[in-house]
């Protein structure tokens, strides 16, 4: 599946009613979600809840949770949050069930885009596009003749300039939590400077020379961010936006509408969208695109499938993204594209495009792999063609254990 096919379906206009609606039913199952813990899951889970019966844990720690609470038996959970990065150990592990039946029953309202296959079976369905894009001060760019930068080069020169006038705490904003979060951005990074992540054979191909660029241009936004980035996940630079503490930052478009939030935000209407910098001129936004979406536990009764599935189709349905538009990039009917889709839209439809984030196991080990050893060259403990070997060696080590390779 495409993901920029996703993004265009999910900018297209469809009319349904302003207003929140109740639940069409009465949910008479007792139900459990874990997903993630941004705005879009937050609507989408209290829509769910109108229908009675249902408890919903929205943890930004989901993904390391997930696996051990799906196979237990029974899950400790009925439905999933899910992406295209963290679907991977729960497909290896069996422990979500295939949905075809229960999207011909209660999927009427769903487009092709969002039912995600894997086999030819559908595992999941998707509710929404996420992507890293470039969210700017506005307000701050335009005080300084700062145009919106479009290159890492030109963000950095623009950091510059907004450390110089000392309107800010820090230029830049970066999601560099020691873990998966750093190893995201090392992913967002490399293959815009042209880099495969792996060879035919299934060895990784990250230590080369977009291995080093995306090391250096990591280590040189350090120069314009707070110094405590390695324990800055999404909701850290989030907050830093709201609280007016940094004037740039390539974060998840799921966070845009955070932004506007009056009960929460000092900053509403100043910060502004803008496809994901290039790392190099002609070259692809560097970010990866993502679908997110739910999932049905395998280790459940027939009965609490089917009661989660429909939870679910009306916890996605037209009333709910009515109600929170701004919330994500819907696949969901009813969807009006608005200012704070533009940087996202702009990343997904760019040409060259970002690629998709792989969903495969080789992924997760270096995702893993990468998490482990780039703390170590960030705090400057070792130079970056150790790290990329110790990267390879990582890697090597678990896909050999995995049966990846031989």
């Amino acid at each position: 599946m495409y993901l920029k096919k996703l993004a265009l379906a999910g900018a297209v206009s469809l009319l349904g009613s302003t207003a929140f609606a109740a639940c069409s039913y009465q949910n008479e199952v007792p139900l459990k979600s874990l997903t993630a813990g941004f705005e879009a899951w937050k609507a989408v889970t209290d829509a769910m809840a109108e229908c009675g019966n249902f408890q919903a844990e929205l943890d930004q720690e989901f993904r390391t949770k997930q696996p051990a609470a799906f196979e237990a038996n029974p899950s400790l959970y009925h439905i999933g949050g899910v992406s295209n990065g963290t679907i991977t150990p729960l497909l290896n592990a069996g422990t979500i069930r295939p949905l075809d039946d229960l999207v011909e029953k209660y999927g009427q309202n769903l487009s092709p885009n969002q039912l995600i296959r894997v086999d030819g079976q559908i595992m999941a369905v998707a509710m929404m596009v996420n992507t890293q894009h470039l969210m700017y001060r506005s307000d701050i760019l335009a005080d300084l003749g700062i145009e919106t930068p479009s290159t890492w080069d030109e963000v950095f020169a623009a950091a510059e300039k907004i450390e110089e006038a000392g309107v800010v705490d820090h230029a830049i904003g970066a999601t560099m939590k020691s873990g998966w979060n750093l190893a995201q951005e090392f992913v967002n990074m490399y293959p815009g400077f042209g880099g495969a992540f792996f060879n035919a054979d299934n060895t990784t191909a990250v230590n080369s020379e977009a291995g080093m660029k995306a090391l250096d241009t990591m280590k040189r936004t350090l120069e314009f961010t707070d110094p405590e980035v390695l324990v800055s996940d999404s909701t850290y630079v989030q907050q830093q936006f709201q609280q007016g503490k940094i004037a740039m930052a390539n974060l998840w478009s799921s966070r845009a509408g955070a932004m506007n939030d009056e009960n929460e935000s000092t900053v509403v209407g100043k910060v502004s969208m803008a496809a994901a910098p290039m790392a190099m001129d002609g070259g692809a936004p560097a970010t990866t695109l993502w679908w997110d979406g739910i999932v049905i536990a395998a280790n459940i009764t027939d009965e609490e499938a089917d009661a989660a599935f429909r939870l679910a189709m009306e916890g996605m349905d037209a009333d709910m993204v009515q109600s929170a538009n701004e919330a994500a990039i819907w696949l969901v009917q009813g969807y009006e594209p608005g200012p704070l889709a533009e940087g996202a839209i702009a990343t997904a439809t760019a040409n060259p495009a970002p690629p998709a984030y792989p969903s495969t196991t080789q992924m997760g080990l270096l995702h893993t792999a990468l998490g482990n050893e780039l703390p170590a060259f960030l705090t400057g403990e070792r130079g970056a063609e150790a790290t990329l070997v110790a990267i390879e060696e990582a890697y090597t080590t678990s896909a050999k254990e995995a049966g990846v390779l031989e």
